[in-house]
């Protein structure tokens, strides 16, 4: 934990997630969206995605946008009123996005996600493939919790810990939180004129969790603890976070170009996070063998494709972990099988463009991915 000004920025971001706020999108008092700020960010993005940063957006508002034009302007709101609000909001601010990042030929994506989608093996693969081709075919994400569907029981409750989950599952090595505060201090700064900044964060430490507050009042159901906890989430996936403030104008921009803010850096990145997840918390529940030369390959840094395999044992699904082996038995690696058992049994020995005729659907080349893929000895 350091004080005074960090001098990180997200120039050399690779892939990054930026999570925006109602009380920053939406005006309180009528509801209407800020599109002055709004373009502002869109052209923070174009900006960022002109340097070869990709840039995926988790943007609430849905809520707040659509609860006006429904007649329910006043009061709390009960979860249904909350659902029928997202759904007339969602389409006026997923227009707005769209709108605003034409205006450099940008084009838009929605997602709506449910915390199932995240934590649920099968769906988080769909969601993770899904925003992998968007991003490969160069567009924007825009991502929001599926309001209109999720119950008290399965929200997120708000989307600091959607961003961080959201940046975990697709390996972005940055995650910015735009917030109504530059960063974090030990108390709250809108309290005690006495708060220090704290400019880096290596670890969330009991002393640094003491030094969240509470939510501020309006749209936000956030606050500095959500935000520490979306940081624990990121820290672990090697994901680097920073919490800035939104409310100026350009607010990508100034955190370029050295503006405050407070940064949390792991001690890994996201694919050796990724790699260690898949050495040590999963359990294999299937074993591919390989000929010599899938071997020699795999050793070499490389993908282990069909045509290496030579035996398939057990029952697994996509994206289930497994042991892979050399003739003799001897545990080579373990990986995330992009196929079920009973897909691999048909394409094992096969070359990759035969995948298709093999299987009626054009599937991944790779039975697991070098990313996916961790040694067992070197």
């Amino acid at each position: 934990m350091t004080t005074g000004r960090a001098k990180t920025g997200i120039d050399k971001a690779k892939r990054l997630v930026v999570k925006i706020g109602s009380a920053l999108l939406v005006e309180e008092k009528t509801g209407a969206i800020r599109r002055s700020w709004l373009d502002a960010l869109g052209d923070d993005v174009a900006a960022l995605r002109k340097g070869g940063t990709e840039v995926v957006l988790v943007s609430s508002g849905a809520i707040a946008v659509g609860r006006r034009h429904l007649g329910l302007a006043t009061g709390a709101l009960k979860l249904e009123e909350k659902q029928a609000a997202a759904a007339t909001g969602q389409i006026r601010l997923a227009h707005a996005y769209q709108e605003t990042l034409a205006r450099h030929d940008i084009t838009v994506a929605q997602i709506l996600l449910t915390l199932d989608d995240t934590e649920e093996r099968r769906r988080h693969l769909n969601a993770r493939s899904t925003l992998a081709m968007l991003l490969k075919l160069g567009t924007v994400p825009v991502i929001n919790e599926n309001d209109t569907v999720a119950t008290s029981e399965i929200r997120f409750g708000d989307n600091d810990r959607l961003a961080a989950r959201v940046a975990a599952m697709i390996s972005a090595d940055t995650l910015v939180l735009l917030s109504d505060i530059d960063g974090l201090y030990s108390a709250d700064p809108r309290r005690d004129p006495a708060a220090r900044f704290i400019a880096e964060i290596a670890e969330i430490t009991p002393e640094i969790e003491a030094m969240a507050g509470e939510a501020p009042p309006g749209y936000s159901s956030g606050g500095m603890v959500t935000k520490l906890a979306a940081g624990r989430i990121a820290l672990g996936a090697g994901c680097r976070m920073a919490i800035a403030d939104g409310r100026r104008m350009n607010p990508l921009a100034a955190i370029r170009d050295g503006g405050t803010c407070s940064w949390f850096l792991p001690k890994a990145t996201p694919l050796t996070a990724r790699k260690t997840w898949i050495q040590g918390a999963l359990k294999p529940i299937g074993r591919l063998t390989v000929d010599e030369g899938a071997a020699k390959a795999l050793c070499a840094g490389k993908s282990l494709l069909p045509a290496g395999v030579i035996g398939v044992e057990g029952e697994f699904e996509r994206g289930d972990a497994v042991v892979v082996a050399d003739a003799a038995g001897i545990e080579l690696a373990r990986g995330l099988s992009a196929y079920s058992a009973a897909d691999a049994r048909v394409i094992k020995g096969h070359k990759s463009r035969e995948i298709e005729a093999l299987l009626g659907y054009r599937g991944r080349d790779e039975m697991i991915h070098r990313d996916d893929l961790v040694l067992s000895r070197t």
